[in-house]
C-alpha cells in the first residue's frame, strides 16, 4: 500500500484510523448473509413465465422476437437504483462477487436472492414510501398546523416495513380519522386543506389518480371530452368526502354535512349525493361515506385498483409506464381481454396485495434482465423497440437517484441505516439541497422528461461535485487513489465505484497512460479528474 501524502492533525488521525478499521478495498465486510432463496411461493416461477409470455407476445406485435440478456452488474445497478434510489457501493459489489463464487444451498439464482436482500433492507421501505407518497400527498409542505408530510411518509415506510397489504394501507389513507400527528394516514386528507376548508375537488381527483390510475380532473367542470367520465361522476365521487370535518381533535365525519356545488350557469347551489361511476354493486352498504368509498375502490372486482399500483411499481422498476406513451396515472379503461397489467395485478391480489411480491416478479423477468443495447439503426426504430418492450428502456435518472448515486460514489462503504449518524445527516441535507437546485420533479416525477443545460452545469461545476470527489482519507477518491495496489486496480475500482462495471480494454489503456509515471499529488489529482469524467458521463446519469 502507498502511504497517504497528507499532513493530518492527531485528532483527525485517530478518527480516520477508527473509521478505516475493516474498510480496505477488498476486505470481507460484516454484513447479514445473503438469503439462499426467496420466501417459499409455490407459483412464483409460473407467474414469471406468464409475464414473460405476455411481454413476448407484445414484442411479436412489432416483429421483435428475442431479448439480449444484460450482464449481472448491469442488473445489479438497476435493482439498486429501482429499490434504493442509488447505485450499489463498492462494498456491495464485492459482496455480490463473493456470493457469485459460492454455491447456494438451494438452486436459486443470485440476482433473485440479491433482490430479496434489497427488499429486506430498510432502505427499500424508506425509498418506496417517498415515491408512493408523492402520488398521495404531493411534495408541497402544505399548512403546517393541519398537515405533517414527514409523519405521513414515516408512517407509510413503517407499513411497508411491516409488509402491510396495499389494500389495507389504501383503506386507512382514505377513511382514517383523528389527529394528523397521532393518525398519520389522515394527512392524505389534510394535504387538501386550503385555508379553513377542504378542497373536495382536488382530493377527489387525487384519489382517482393515485388509486385507480386515471385522470378525471377535467370532469370537475364538464364531461370528459375523450373518456366516458361525466361531470356527474366526478361530483358523485366528491360527495363521499362531503362529510369530512376538520376539528380540534383531527379529522372526523359529520353526518349532518352534505356536499354542495354551485351550478356554473344558474349560480344556484345544489346538493349532491354520493355515487360511483361503475360497479355500484361493489359499494358497501355500511360504514361512513369514506369507508364505503375505500371499500369500493379496493373491491376484489375493481381491476382499476390493482392495475394502477401494478403500473406504478412497473414504472419505478423500468423507468417507464407499461403504456409508454401514456402518463402513469392516466391509464385507459381495463381491456376486455386481460393484458400484462392484469397478469401482474391478479398475482398481486392473490398474494395479499404484497408490494414486495410485485417487485420480485418484475425483477425476475427476462425484460428486467435484458440489455438496453439493440441493433436499431435509427432513433425512431429504437423508440418502437422501447414501446413494444424489445429492450430494457434507457431513461434519465430522477434527481433523487442522481444525487443518491453521487453520494454513494463518494464512499466505498454502503451509506445506509448502519452508517454513522454524521454520514447519514450529511447525505440527507446534501440530497435536499441538490434536488432543490437540480429541480424537483414533484408528483409528476414518473413522467418522461429531458435534461437541461442548467442541470448539466450543476453536475459539472457545482460545489457538491467538487466536495464529493476532492480526495481525502475518508472518501472513495482518496481511498481508491492511495490504497489500490497499482494503476490498473485504481482505474478498475474507480469504474466499479461510479458505473458499477469494469473499464473496457480501450478505457483501461487510455487511463493507464494518464496515470503513468505520476506520483504524489499529481497522481491523486489525475484520479480526481477520472472521477469527474465518470460523474459527468451520460452513462452515470442514465439507468442502463
Amino acid at each position: 500500500m502507498k502511504k497517504l501524502r497528507i499532513i493530518l492533525s492527531p485528532l483527525f488521525v485517530v478518527l480516520t484510523i477508527a473509521l478505516m478499521i475493516g474498510m480496505t478495498i477488498r476486505s470481507d465486510f460484516d454484513k447479514a448473509p445473503l438469503p439462499s432463496t426467496i420466501p417459499a411461493v409455490t407459483d412464483f416461477d409460473e407467474t414469471v413465465r406468464a409475464v414473460n409470455a405476455a411481454l413476448a407476445a407484445r414484442r411479436q406485435e412489432a416483429g421483435y422476437e428475442h431479448l439480449t440478456p444484460a450482464d449481472d452488474f448491469t442488473v445489479l445497478r438497476r435493482l439498486s437504483l429501482s429499490l434504493h434510489g442509488t447505485i450499489p457501493s463498492l462494498e456491495e459489489i464485492r459482496q455480490f462477487e463473493q456470493a457469485a463464487q459460492r454455491k447456494p444451498e438451494q438452486e436459486t439464482d443470485l440476482l433473485t436472492r440479491w433482490t430479496e436482500r434489497l427488499l429486506n433492507d430498510s432502505r427499500f421501505s424508506d425509498y418506496f414510501s417517498e415515491r408512493l407518497a408523492r402520488s398521495l400527498v404531493g411534495t408541497d409542505g402544505g399548512q403546517f398546523i393541519v398537515y405533517r408530510r414527514d409523519r405521513f411518509v414515516d408512517w407509510l415506510a413503517e407499513q411497508l416495513e411491516n409488509h402491510r397489504p396495499w389494500d389495507d394501507i389504501t383503506r386507512d389513507v382514505i377513511a382514517d380519522k383523528g389527529l394528523w400527528t397521532g393518525k398519520p394516514a389522515v394527512n392524505f386528507i389534510t394535504a387538501g386543506v386550503a385555508g379553513d376548508d377542504l378542497d373536495h375537488e382536488e382530493l377527489t381527483g387525487k384519489t382517482v389518480r393515485a388509486f385507480l390510475g386515471q385522470r378525471i380532473d377535467c370532469a370537475q367542470c364538464h364531461d370528459h371530452p375523450f373518456d366516458d367520465w361525466k361531470q356527474s361522476d366526478f361530483e358523485g365521487l366528491a360527495a363521499f368526502y362531503g362529510q369530512v370535518n376538520l376539528t380540534l381533535v383531527g379529522i372526523e365525519d359529520k353526518t349532518s354535512l352534505e356536499y354542495e356545488v354551485e351550478d356554473r350557469f344558474t349560480l344556484e347551489t345544489r346538493e349532491v349525493q354520493p355515487a360511483v361511476p361503475f360497479g355500484p354493486d361493489w359499494l358497501p352498504a355500511e360504514g361512513t361515506r369514506r369507508q364505503r368509498l375505500a371499500g369500493w375502490i379496493t373491491h376484489d372486482d375493481n381491476r382499476r385498483f390493482r392495475r394502477a399500483i401494478a403500473n406504478r411499481v412497473w414504472t419505478l422498476m423500468f423507468g417507464s409506464p407499461y403504456f409508454t406513451k401514456i402518463a402513469v396515472d392516466d391509464l385507459p379503461d381495463p381491456p376486455a381481454e386481460p393484458d400484462l397489467l392484469d397478469v401482474l395485478a391478479d398475482d398481486f391480489a392473490a398474494h395479499d396485495f404484497d408490494l414486495r411480491r410485485l417487485v420480485r416478479v418484475m425483477a425476475a423477468t427476462d425484460l428486467f434482465r435484458s440489455s438496453s443495447a439493440s441493433d436499431a439503426e435509427t432513433d425512431q426504430e429504437y423508440e418502437i423497440l422501447k414501446e413494444y418492450w424489445g429492450v430494457f428502456p434507457m431513461t434519465r435518472l430522477r434527481p433523487e437517484q442522481l444525487i443518491g448515486s453521487m453520494l454513494q460514489s463518494s464512499s466505498v462503504k454502503t451509506i445506509d441505516q448502519n452508517s454513522h449518524l454524521l454520514f447519514r445527516a450529511m447525505r440527507f441535507f446534501r440530497e435536499q439541497d441538490f434536488v432543490r437546485d437540480y429541480g424537483d420533479l414533484g408528483p409528476d416525477e414518473l413522467d418522461q422528461r429531458s435534461g437541461t443545460i442548467t442541470q448539466a452545469l450543476l453536475r459539472m461545476n457545482g460545489s457538491l461535485t467538487r466536495e464529493l470527489i476532492e480526495a481525502n482519507p475518508l472518501n472513495s477518491t482518496g481511498r481508491v487513489a492511495n490504497f489500490s495496489e497499482n494503476d490498473r486496480e485504481c482505474i478498475e475500482n474507480s469504474y466499479l465505484v461510479c458505473l458499477t462495471r469494469r473499464p473496457s480494454p480501450a478505457e483501461m489503456t487510455y487511463f493507464e497512460q494518464q496515470l503513468a509515471e505520476l506520483d504524489g499529488q499529481q497522481r491523486t489529482h489525475a484520479v480526481v479528474d477520472l472521477y469527474w469524467s465518470l460523474f459527468n458521463s451520460l452513462e452515470f446519469s442514465w439507468n442502463h
